[in-house]
Order: structure tokens, then sequence, then C-alpha cells
């Protein structure tokens, strides 16, 4: 008989997001003029309608009403190399079959924003983007099938705000979070090594269900549009003088809880698994909970250029682990164990008012990942503590259009990996072992209409 204390795993993760980005499965990706300082004081000095995102007070020191249309092409690379990946031990602890792979999937992000006076002292303003998401995609037959094959998270975040001048050198902003999931998981599975634990292995090699040699693949989809994510954020601006500004904004966790449905493609050779009725089509649930944030930063003009910091915060140690709920009943949840840490990222960068029209910037970044340990991080993110290093422009071509473009690359440490996959059968047990070549590439470009 199988073991009903099944942990499949296989939905490991609808919160992991490619090794690229802000910290765990967040995408700090919201505009292009901040991608050329590395997001330096972002919550201080965004000069353009995506400070919706960033602080919405700062909406109260532009001049006009302005809409802003940026996208981001990012591109990771997660190169994996083994270092004696294998098997459970009850299996001989025999070498994991298949080839090394790279996992790093290219993705496009998109923004919109749009920033409208109310009155003198108050302002509206909407936002469209994308603050969470994952990109890893090996092929079926990688030596970490078992542990994740795709994972696709998309989210999409819609922002209305107000902002308020208290007086001359305060500014107040605060947001509703109305957000939108959509995750496809798929992982494969051991069927031999379910045959292993349940019945006589030498019944398994007559029926060709031999550990590594019946594989099967378990795909799983679903989504929060019937109970959207509801959150929300405020931030203040103060500006010392005329040359200096300090701005503080907080983002609240948003619940995300999804629905969906998971499909199982299982060979011939392990049809015996149906009759404990496992491994069978059926419905599923999840709850994952984005992180709060709080950011810190500071602008400074002097002549031509404006120096720029940020300190953020992230909660990630609310993310302690992922368990997926089962229509089936005879399908036990399964739960992956994350115990994430709390991130800090830093970032400082200047902008150089080249000429009355071109400025031109660049910032330095040093992010934080929440993964603990190699025992904890998994395929489906296999990022480390990573370095920006930015570069970007913006030119004023008329008085009513803007244009900024920016660049980042981002050095990842290495990320090593000994992660065991996690089941009730002792037999599915295997271990990925081996570190990633990773490095992430960001290309941005961005367009600002200023109107009355």
């Amino acid at each position: 008989m199988i073991n009903k204390n099944l942990i499949f795993g296989l939905a490991l993760l609808c919160a992991t997001p490619t090794l690229s980005l802000a910290s765990g499965f967040a995408l700090i990706e919201l505009n292009a003029r901040g991608q050329g300082n590395a997001y330096a004081g972002a919550s201080a000095y965004t000069p353009d309608a995506s400070t919706v995102y960033f602080n919405p007070a700062g909406m109260m020191l532009l001049q006009d009403d302005q809409m802003t249309a940026a996208a981001h092409v990012v591109m990771p690379k997660s190169s994996f190399n083994d270092d004696g990946s294998r098997a459970s031990d009850l299996l001989g602890g025999a070498p994991l079959t298949g080839t090394d792979d790279d996992g790093g999937s290219n993705a496009f992000i998109p923004n919109f924003y749009w920033v409208t006076a109310l009155s003198e002292d108050m302002k509206f303003g909407l936002g469209f983007n994308a603050p969470f998401g994952l990109a890893t995609k090996y092929d079926d037959t990688w030596r970490g099938r078992y542990h994740g094959v795709i994972s696709d998270l998309r989210t999409i975040n819609f922002n209305p705000s107000l902002g308020y001048r208290v007086n001359d050198k305060m500014s107040v902003g605060g947001g509703l979070n109305v957000m939108l999931a959509d995750v496809d998981l798929s992982s494969a599975i051991d069927f031999g090594a379910i045959c292993y634990a349940s019945l006589n292995p030498a019944t398994c090699d007559a029926l060709g269900s031999k550990p590594q040699e019946a594989d099967g693949l378990a795909e799983l989809e679903g989504d929060n549009f019937d109970d959207l994510g509801l959150g929300f954020n405020f931030g203040l601006l103060y500006e010392i003088s005329s040359q200096t500004g300090v701005g503080v904004a907080f983002r609240s966790e948003v619940d995300l809880k999804v629905k969906g449905d998971a499909s199982f493609a299982v060979p011939a050779s392990s049809s015996f698994v149906f009759a404990n009725n496992a491994f069978i089509d059926t419905g599923i649930k999840a709850e994952v909970t984005t992180p709060a944030s709080l950011s810190v930063s500071l602008s400074h003009r002097m002549e031509q250029i404006t120096y720029l910091a940020d300190i953020t915060w992230t909660g990630w140690s609310s993310f302690d682990e992922l368990r997926i709920k089962y229509d089936n009943p005879d399908q036990p949840d399964s739960v992956t164990t994350e115990d994430w840490n709390d991130t800090m990222r830093y970032s400082v960068g200047i902008d150089y008012q080249y000429t009355d029209k071109l400025v031109l910037r660049t910032g330095i970044a040093y992010d934080e990942t929440p993964v603990p340990s190699p025992e904890r991080r998994t395929p489906r993110l296999p990022g480390n503590d990573r370095t920006w290093l930015s570069f970007g422009a913006s030119y004023q071509y008329s008085q009513q259009l803007s244009f900024d473009v920016g660049y980042s690359h981002l050095f990842v440490d290495d990320p090593k990996i000994n992660n065991e996959f996690e089941s009730g059968i002792p037999t599915l047990e295997a271990t990925l072992t081996g570190d990633y070549e990773a490095s992430v590439d960001i290309f941005s470009a961005q367009l600002n209409w200023h109107y009355e």
C-alpha cells in the first residue's frame, strides 16, 4: 500500500522568483528611471508618476498631471553544476540521472502610472504594476526534475492612491492595493521510487517501474481571481530644505488565496497507485502572503548633482512554509518548509544634470536573499545575495515628453544548494546538491507625458 503521508512538494513554492530582481519573489523593476541608479532614494526622489508606487506623498512634488509607461526586459542566468546529487539512501544513494540545466527564463515586465490634481493640495494617482513574480524553466529530464521543472508566478497590482500637502515642508500619501495572482508549477515524480516503497522491488522491476526510470509529471495551475488580494501602502515626504528631502514608505502584507487544479501524468507501469486513490486529478488550494516592507530614502541636490540613498527592510520571515491543500481527501496536504529570513537592501546613487535636457545617472545596491541556507534553497529560486551596478539617462524631448532608459547588471554570489525533497515516502527523498553560476541583466525604458 502507498504511504498516505506522501508529501508531494510538487507545488513547492508558488512564491519564489527568478534569482533576479529584489529579494525573495519581489520585483523592484517598477520604473525605468530608478533602474539607472539601482533605485537609490526612490521614496524621497521619484519625479514622475511612478512615485505612486514608491511613495504616494511624492505626487505633491509633480508640477503637472502626468502619465508614465515603462517596460523592462529581464535576462537571468542560473546554470546548475552538479556536485553529488543523489537518490534516497534507501535506494543506495544512486546518483540522480539527467543533465545539468540553466533554469533562467527571460521575462517582460510592464508598468503604468497616472497622476492628476484634485485640488491645490491633493492629487490622485493610479498605478498598474507587477510587484511580485517568478519564472524558472528547466527541461523535464534535467537532474533536479523531482525538485522542480516549471515555476511561473505572475501578479498584477492595481494601486489607486491619494497624496496630500500638509504644509510647505511635509506631504503624506496612501493607497489601496488590489492584487491578482496566477501560478503554474510542475515537477517530475519518481514512480519507480514509489513502487519500491509500496511493492516488492522484484515486482517493480518486472513491471518496468524502476527508480528514475518510470517518471511521471505533476502540473499545478491556480489563481486568486475569485478572491482578490487586498493591502495598503502609505508614505510621507519631508523637505528639510529646497535641496534635501527625506522619504519614508510602507507597504503592507497581501494575502493571496489561490485556487486551481492539479493534474498528474502517471506511466502505465505505475497504474498501481490508483488503487489508493492517489495521483488523481483534483482541485487545490494554497495561501501565500506577500511580505510587508519599509523604505527610508534621502535625496540631496548640490548644483548639478543629486545624491541619493535608500535602506529597505522586507519582512520575509513570515514565509515559514508553503502548504498546498488538495480537494481529494485521500491526498494529504503538501508542505514545503521555507524558514525565510527578513532582508535588507542598501543602495546609493547619483543623478547628474549634464545639460538642460539630459540627465545621466548611476548607482549601486546590495540586496540580501531571504533563503537561510543551501538546505532551504530550491531550483525554483536559485538566488543569493546580489550586488547591483546600474546606469541610466533621462532626456527631456519637449515640455510635454521625456524619456528614461536604465540598465543593471546583478552580480549574484554563487548559490549553493543541498536540498532534500520533502516526502512522507522515504524513497522519494532525493537530494539535489551543487551550485549555480548566476547573474542577471535588466534593460528598461520609460515614456513620461506631462500635461495640464
